[in-house]
């Protein structure tokens, strides 16, 4: 999937996102902050903020910035802090995942919450997550996984000629964000809708 694709998919979906897909992944969604507030993490990215659909459910004690490659989708963003008075979200930036302009080591935690099957490069993506993440520190990534067979196995290689048009990828396969050497999976379990989506919890090593 090509930048560009994704950032004209994106402006189309800033309209409409909370609405539909943003409202079939917000169980899954408010659940993973849910994890995230229990950590105790204090200083915490979300990469691929969208909209900023999760942005009220942080405690108010944790620190959130947010970044995203979509200025029309970060307007939307901006206008629920702005609306909603949230206080702790420290800032929103327009950003390439694949360069995240942030120190080594600088963050508790990192999430992403069904990013890595829209950008191109999603190695790449999860290397710079694991980079500003702290060493001992999470990253928190949910998302659609393609199945190993069966009819919806099928239906999602179809859907994958439509990437560009879709915004996503639907057979995406979850080792592609699981070769970074930095990073050891602690939990991985189905998530909601209907187990359509995985919750995967990865630990940074110290070097």
């Amino acid at each position: 999937m090509e930048i560009e694709a994704v950032k004209t998919s994106y402006a189309r979906w800033a309209l409409f996102y909370d609405q539909t897909f943003g409202a079939v992944t917000n169980i899954g969604r408010k659940r993973a902050v849910q994890h995230v507030n229990r950590t105790g993490a204090r200083r915490v990215l979300e990469v691929g903020v969208g909209t900023g659909m999760a942005l009220p459910h942080y405690a108010p004690d944790v620190q959130v910035t947010g970044v995203d490659y979509s200025e029309e989708m970060l307007a939307k963003a901006r206008e629920k802090v702005r609306k909603k008075d949230l206080s702790h979200v420290e800032d929103l930036h327009q950003m390439d995942a694949r360069d995240l302009d942030f120190p080594d080591d600088h963050f508790d935690m990192v999430v992403a919450m069904h990013l890595v099957s829209v950008v191109p490069e999603p190695e790449r993506v999860v290397a710079e997550m694991a980079r500003v993440c702290k060493p001992g520190g999470h990253v928190l990534i949910t998302n659609h996984f393609a199945r190993d067979g069966g009819l919806l196995a099928r239906i999602e290689k179809l859907a994958s000629r439509l990437e560009n048009v879709l915004g996503w990828h639907s057979d995406f396969e979850i080792d592609r964000v699981l070769g970074e050497r930095s990073l050891r999976v602690i939990e991985q379990r189905r998530w909601p809708p209907v187990g359509m989506m995985t919750f995967l919890l990865l630990e940074k090593q110290a070097a």
